[in-house]
Order: structure tokens, then sequence, then C-alpha cells
């Protein structure tokens, strides 16, 4: 795994033991065809990444232009990967890492009053959370006005149309992975 573009362009992300059952890290072509749907570069957002697993999404964002990210996992590995990657790929600057399950982290954030531009949210397939996730950034109040919420997921579980207030703006299909689009209003 690399970062794809940006100021981290072609470094290497450290990737999970070949043992780990709890991390599926986002290929680069995956990671590629997303900032393609996105943009290529992101002047200043600030992204979230839940279930960040290496943190590619995230670093990927704060490699293209991104102000910060926050990346979100509970995994000992994934946190430690995570911290990794941030820091040999110097970002870690740019970059918080908060070790937490989802739900709680969302109730911290919006303690904090923070928002976010762009959101990541790539949790277990088996999970089937997609719906929990969007109520619980819309619920938090963790959205910007037309920020984008990206959700990987098994392309066995249904992503509604609308959700929560979020509008499905687009769908891509790799292999067994769904990516589903959302933008807040």
């Amino acid at each position: 795994m690399r970062i794809v573009a940006g100021t981290a362009k072609g470094r290497a992300l450290a990737g999970p033991k070949a043992t780990s059952r709890h991390i599926r890290p986002t290929a680069d072509r995956v990671r590629e065809t997303l900032f393609n749907v996105l943009g290529q570069f992101l002047d200043g957002q600030r992204v979230l990444d839940l279930y960040a697993g290496t943190g590619a999404l995230g670093l990927e964002a704060v490699s293209r232009g991104a102000g910060q990210a926050v990346l979100v996992d509970q995994d000992r590995e994934a946190l430690a990967l995570c911290r990794q990657n941030a820091a040999s790929v110097g970002l870690a600057g740019q970059v918080e890492i908060l070790a937490a399950p989802v739900t709680r982290a969302l109730e911290t954030l919006k303690r904090r009053g923070e928002r976010f531009e762009l959101v990541f949210a790539d949790p277990p397939y088996a999970a089937r959370v997609v719906e929990a996730v969007l109520d619980g950034l819309v619920a938090a109040g963790l959205l910007a006005p037309s920020a984008m919420v990206v959700v990987e997921h098994d392309k066995r579980e249904a992503a509604p149309e609308s959700h929560a207030g979020l509008n499905l703006e687009d769908q891509r299909r790799f292999g067994d992975t769904l990516v589903s689009f959302y933008r807040a209003p």
C-alpha cells in the first residue's frame, strides 16, 4: 500500500499482520477511484476516518490537501498502524488518533463541537452498520453543510437512497465491496 497522490505521493504504508482478522485495508485502486469521485485536492477540509484500520483513507486525504484528519479505531494493531503510518509519511502533525469505539468517539467529538466536511467509514462488513453510522454522524451534529460521507461496505448490505437527511449521490462497486457516497444538506 502507498499514498496515491499529493504531498506524500508514493510513500509506503504499513499494513496489518497476515494473521489480522480485524483490519481490511482499502486497496490503492479503490482509494484512487474514491478521490477521483471526491476531487483530487481537498483545500483544508477537516476529515474524519471511522474504523480507520491503517489510516490510509485519512492520510490520503491529508496528503491531498485536507487540513486535518481524525482517525478513529479501537483495535490495538490498527491504532499502532495509524501512528506508524502518519509518522512514516510525514503527516503526524495533521492527524489526531482517537482510540475508542466509534459510538463513543462520535460522542467525544460532539462534546468538543467538531465538524467535518468529509467522513470515511469502513466498518467490518459483518457489522452491517451503514444506517447506524449515518444516524450517529447526524445525531452528533458532526457534519458541516454539504459534507460528504463515504461508506465502504459489503455489496450484500443495501445502502438506502436517503437516510437521516443524507442523500446517496453515487455508488461504486469493486468486487464484493460497495462504496456509497452520501451528501449532507
